[in-house]
């Protein structure tokens, strides 16, 4: 009996001081046993100003959570009331302040979608956004303490409610920009690609808009550097192209034309070792393609001289005629095969003539690095002039460097 006095006496005493020191609170209730709950976590009633005045006080007292619980408790119940909006924002408010930034932009978001006409609208939105921001920028989301590794799918759930409630909003624009780079940490470049896009879009005249036009472009050259495709070194230049066409004072100007010169030199790089690799296997219809692909492509460059002076020698060697593709001098010569009979061109031992214009190129497993082959129709903008023909070359003008190059379809590849 002793035992049973000493603990109630004992329990009776802890209750009294945590109550004192606003630790827990004990409910009674007719016919149930006493219940122990934290202070915010006991039910609250009242009218909306009873529980505002109950927040408030609890606010200036310090108690965060309980101000927070009365706050909620005043909307839940009185959600019509002009009080709701206030309490609301306020929540919102404390909330943050407590890195409670998830459930923040929750009452946030609640507050501009039930009351766009609160005068807290603006402030609500920005509130979204630094919710959003400070997981973009490396607050873990945490489940039960444990960090989660969603946080940036957080972010952009919090940045896209901002992009949908105030479309043209003055946080909006880097909400959707946000979202790229929210992406772009992810690894997911496609839809990286696809937000940053829509911001230069919908807001071409924003500043963020010329961070995002670079922003694609770096994208693309960062996979255009990683790998040999040329698509990707295709679309970064044109991105890089774009923004500086767009923006040529920006102060990424210089580093977007770097990039560009980067680029350049690594396609001019691997057409010339294409160029070499058929030169090599004595294709040398392809082999001059690619010497011409690399004049285009970077003039003035090392590469871009040696491919002239290697297409000089071939073209002193065998002929123009020879070295044009398989389908202009195929075109150009129909009639005088079938009236004269087939004819070679030039002396050399590599015979580059007619035959050897069945080729396919070089199969993936040669050499992995090589990029895909560049367009096969014989470029004539920036490549040397034609030599003047062998002695026993026609004059026809159907055999002409000139009727090749204005043939539209693509030709043939050499053969070995």
């Amino acid at each position: 009996m002793q035992f049973v006095i000493r603990a109630f006496l004992v329990l009776a005493a802890a209750v009294f001081l945590l109550s004192e020191h606003g630790v827990a609170s004990v409910v009674f209730q007719a016919g149930k046993k006493a219940k122990y709950v934290a202070p915010g976590e006991e039910e609250m009633s009242g009218n909306a100003a009873e529980l505002f005045q109950i927040a408030q006080t609890a606010e200036r007292g310090g108690d965060l959570k309980r101000a927070i619980r009365a706050y909620k408790s005043l909307v839940k119940r009185h959600p019509r009331d002009k009080l709701a909006p206030t309490a609301l924002y306020h929540a919102g408010q404390l909330q943050e302040q407590l890195h409670q930034y998830t459930p923040a932009a929750d009452s946030f978001r609640q507050l501009v979608e039930r009351y766009p006409s609160s005068p807290n609208f603006e402030e609500a939105i920005e509130g979204q956004f630094r919710a959003g921001e400070a997981y973009l920028n490396g607050k873990k989301l945490k489940v039960l303490g444990i960090p989660m590794a969603s946080a940036l799918d957080r972010a952009v759930t919090i940045f896209a409610n901002v992009v949908r409630i105030a479309p043209y909003g003055k946080y909006t624009a880097r909400a959707q920009f946000d979202i790229g780079l929210a992406r772009e940490k992810q690894g997911a470049n496609d839809a990286a690609i696809q937000a940053y896009q829509a911001v230069v879009d919908k807001f071409p005249n924003e500043p963020i808009a010329v961070d995002a036009q670079y922003q694609i472009g770096y994208i693309w050259f960062t996979a255009a550097q990683k790998g040999t495709k040329d698509a990707a070194a295709a679309n970064a230049k044109t991105a890089f192209q774009d923004f500086l066409f767009h923006y040529p004072k920006s102060e990424k100007a210089a580093q977007a034309r770097a990039n560009l010169d980067i680029l350049e030199h690594k396609q001019t790089a691997n057409s010339y070792k294409v160029a070499k690799f058929y030169d090599k296997q004595k294709y040398y219809r392809a082999a001059v393609i690619y010497y011409n692909e690399v004049i285009r492509q970077q003039p003035g460059s090392e590469e871009s001289n040696e491919a002239k002076k290697r297409i000089d020698q071939l073209r002193a060697k065998f002929g123009d005629a020879a070295l044009q593709p398989a389908l202009a001098v195929a075109q150009g010569g129909k009639k005088k095969s079938e009236a004269r009979g087939p004819r070679t061109a030039g002396t050399g031992s590599a015979k580059p003539g007619a035959a050897n214009n069945e080729a396919p190129l070089p199969a993936p497993e040669t050499d992995s690095s090589l990029p895909p082959p560049a367009s096969l129709a014989p470029d004539t903008t920036t490549a040397p002039g034609p030599l003047l023909p062998p002695p026993d070359a026609s004059t026809s003008s159907d055999t002409s460097p000139a009727a090749g190059a204005s043939d539209p379809e693509p030709p043939a590849l050499p053969a070995p």
